[in-house]
């Protein structure tokens, strides 16, 4: 087993599309994708309620990354592993685009805001990012803004 790293965001307003989470494998350092959750914490009504596709891809190549986020350390799950060899951007407001490089969908899914999200595979279906790969998860736009927060947990290798 490999070292487990969380990539988590926080009460962030949002009201474009978005890529949630992207995750750059470093040159040595392939991982899984062991889960993604998504939730908001401002629209519970039943007039609020809404469908927002999400999107799981798989970014390889000269690939173009998204921009207008935050980068984020990865948070290790034992005190004492190495910082994690992956970098992690979370919430950019222009999201990756294929670029020279490709960006192909491996799992297409959508969810009602009120209830949430979560992808949590079993272990012959983690998808597999190798060295100088990408995890890009994207959502499409809220009808008007929502507060989210989400948390997405890799296995380095």
């Amino acid at each position: 087993m490999g070292r487990m790293y969380s990539v988590p965001f926080s009460a962030t307003s949002v009201s474009t599309a978005i890529d949630a989470f992207e995750v750059l494998a470093s040159s040595a350092k392939p991982f899984f994708l062991h889960e993604v959750v998504l939730g908001q914490s401002s629209d519970y009504g039943d007039a609020q309620a809404e469908g927002l596709s999400v999107l799981i891809k798989r970014a390889t190549g000269s690939y173009t990354s998204g921009s207008g986020g935050s980068t984020v350390t990865p948070a290790k799950h034992l005190t004492n592993d190495a910082a994690a060899g992956p970098t992690a951007e979370v919430c950019n407001t222009t999201q990756a685009s294929a670029g020279s490089g490709a960006l192909t969908t491996i799992r297409a899914e959508a969810f009602n805001v009120q209830s949430g999200y979560q992808y949590l595979p079993p272990p012959e279906q983690r998808p597999f990012f190798l060295a100088a790969e990408a995890c890009v998860v994207s959502i499409t736009a809220p009808a008007d803004a929502i507060t989210l927060s989400g948390t997405l947990i890799f296995e380095e290798m």
